[in-house]
């Protein structure tokens, strides 16, 4: 019997409803990669050094993690004999197990201009607790009992031009302090602020977003609120009016920031803003603890903060999103990527995980900046972490909403594996885009101001007027805010082909002061037509 040839009104129906509530956004592109299974520990803190490894720990009251300590060791008065801390070797794929001493659980950290990672703060035994690492085959975890002035769980941290860096609020510590100290008796000056943005029962401005302003002042948002803040003085220069819907983005409300890419004209950037992505609204840590799993929150609110007079506009992402990422791509978008579609940040208190990222492009018109990108398939929620790597992939690892380590039985099991994401940039069809960098050699030491001449080569056809350099800070990142981020995009960018060759060069001056680029370690790339080249590392000096 032959099948009917007509479709049934009501089936016509269905399909024209579906189509009006498809995502805005289709899928874009952007691939998954299984690096790991296991590095043994869940990767809730991470940082890049520039030596192309990556420093990652967890909590050392987990519970024994599934990587042990070398040749036997175990932590000093404990009967642990694993490691919480491990180094993970991007070009051989392989991890080296490394030995904390004290609790490290929800920390905060700076690279420092020598390379070293100083990371501050922690829990119970590791309040106050200062512990730096510099990489070697052999190096390890040196701490520092007492390195602080107060107790920091839940702090942010930001390298001032100064060398310096300020560490900046935590629980209960409505505060901030420098390391390292310029001396002993060195005051822990109070900010008022951090307990203004306190709310009853929540807190919801825990891991405020810290960012360096290209004056030297520091812009701090806590809860729904920012303002523009001279540490020297302990002033604040500016207050910036609340975000238009009140709702909170910071800790336990987890959303993300990112101070966009700095545009450099001449001596200065003129335009500098800020965007800030996802939560969870009003009520939803109270309502988490009672079972009640809100809906995140699906707004990002974007602020030009160097204007005279700046207002907050609002914006609508494709998918609702909190404890999510947000991460500055080398060709200046934004990558949000990681956390859940209701709920909160804390044990248990999370639920639908987000798998696919979305990017976001800051350049294009309103209306057209977000783009769903292709899914994972591991759930990443709490405690789960991301990076921008050299080559531009953005690895991700991390995720562990229990205090301690569930494998089975649980919603969402405790995540030891490690996978990077690969926008589309790195798709075969880009290679012929694709720049490469011969000069200047990486780890090259640049000054500030000085003309920079890039050679680089392109094996398909160059668009010229369609090449620039950008700088990318390497973030320390937790519990969905990445401290120290910043993308420059250099002055100059005019780029030309070198005669008789098939190389090109691009002449770029280096940032002009340490307030808009402190001196320490970037990624530097050369962008054609929105594809990155591999990045080498510069030393800002």
């Amino acid at each position: 019997m032959a099948l009917p040839t007509y479709v049934p009104y009501h089936h016509l129906l269905f399909l024209f409803i579906l189509f009006l509530h498809a995502q805005p956004c289709p899928a874009a592109g952007g691939s998954w990669s299984v690096l790991l299974p296991s590095i043994g520990i869940s990767a809730m803190h991470m940082q890049l050094l520039p030596n192309d490894r990556v420093v990652m720990y967890d909590r050392t009251d987990f519970g024994t993690s599934n990587i042990s300590l070398p040749e036997g060791k175990c932590r000093p008065n404990s009967v642990d004999c694993s490691a919480h801390s491990v180094e993970y070797d991007v070009a051989s794929n392989s991890v080296r197990p490394l030995m904390v001493l004290t609790n490290v659980w929800c920390s905060s950290g700076t690279l420092m201009r020598d390379g070293s990672l100083v990371q501050t703060g922690g829990f119970d035994d590791g309040y106050r607790v200062v512990r730096t690492y510099k990489s070697c085959d052999t190096c390890d975890w040196q701490e520092k009992p007492n390195g602080l002035s107060k107790s920091r769980w839940y702090a942010s941290n930001h390298l001032l031009p100064d060398g310096r860096q300020i560490i900046i609020g935590g629980r209960k510590a409505f505060n901030y302090e420098f390391y390292p100290k310029m001396s002993a008796t060195e005051s822990t000056p109070s900010l008022p602020f951090l307990v203004e943005t306190n709310d009853p029962q929540a807190e919801n401005n825990l891991y405020p977003f810290v960012f360096l302003y290209p004056d030297g002042n520091v812009f701090i948002f806590a809860n729904n609120r920012a303002i523009l803040f001279d540490y020297s003085k302990n002033l604040v220069v500016k207050t910036y009016p609340a975000m238009p819907d009140g709702q909170p983005r910071n800790y336990p409300s987890t959303g993300s920031a990112v101070l966009l890419p700095l545009k450099i004209k001449g001596e200065t950037v003129t335009e500098v803003e800020v965007l800030v992505c996802g939560g969870a609204p009003k009520g939803a840590f109270v309502n988490a603890n009672k079972g009640i799993f809100d809906g995140a929150l699906n707004t990002c609110g974007r602020i030009k903060i160097s204007d005279p007079n700046p207002q907050w506009s609002m914006e609508t992402m494709p998918l609702a999103r909190v404890m999510g990422d947000m991460l500055l791509l080398p060709n200046g978008h934004v990558l949000i990527i990681n956390g859940a579609s209701a709920g909160v940040a804390g044990w248990e208190l999370g639920r639908n995980p987000v798998l696919s990222p979305v990017a976001y492009r800051p350049d294009n018109q309103v209306g057209s900046r977000f783009e769903v990108q292709n899914p994972s398939t591991i759930p990443r929620v709490y405690h789960s972490t991301t990076v921008l790597l050299r080559d531009g992939r953005v690895l991700v690892g991390g995720s562990n909403p229990h205090d301690k380590y569930e494998f089975s039985n649980v919603l969402y099991p405790t995540e030891l594996s490690l996978e990077t994401f690969s926008p589309s940039y790195l798709d075969s069809n880009s290679s012929g885009l694709r720049p490469r960098i011969i000069l200047p050699v990486t780890n090259s030491r640049i000054q500030y101001g000085k003309q920079l001449v890039i050679v680089f080569t392109v094996s398909g056809i160059v668009d010229l007027s369609s090449v620039s350099v950008t700088m990318v800070a390497p973030s320390f990142n937790t519990h969905s805010f990445s401290m120290n981020q910043r993308l420059l995009v250099l002055d100059g960018g005019v780029a030309s082909k070198i005669l008789g060759q098939t190389r090109y060069q691009v002449v770029v001056r280096a940032p002009p002061s340490g307030n808009i680029a402190p001196s320490g370690n970037y990624l530097l790339f050369v962008v054609h037509k929105e594809i990155p080249s591999p990045g080498i590392w510069v030393q800002m000096q």
